[in-house]
């Protein structure tokens, strides 16, 4: 799934407004100095819900090729032994 940024946008500018509206309550705090840390930990926590979201629905897809050579001892006498291989993947981040 390819990411979207516009669906991306929309998430951050409703994380925003839950965390306004979380911080827009009387007594936010017991105590009124504690108040602007509350408030942006609450900030914080809704953007990070959303950012952490939004990277997971992100595809992963990766190519690896490797070859191998080398000497070896056999019964027969020394050999080369040699081999390559490929392989692919695509996965998600979670």
């Amino acid at each position: 799934m390819a990411l979207n940024l516009t669906q991306f946008k929309k998430d951050l500018k409703d994380a925003l407004l839950t965390a306004q509206e979380k911080n827009q309550v009387d007594n936010l705090t017991e105590d009124p100095k504690d108040a602007p840390a509350v408030a942006m930990g609450n900030l914080a926590d809704e953007l990070a819900t959303v950012i952490d979201a939004y990277i997971k629905t992100a595809t992963v897809s990766t190519t690896v090729s490797t070859t191998v050579t080398g000497d070896c001892e056999t019964p027969a006498g020394p050999g080369t032994i040699e081999g390559s291989g490929s392989g692919s993947g695509t996965g998600s981040l979670s």
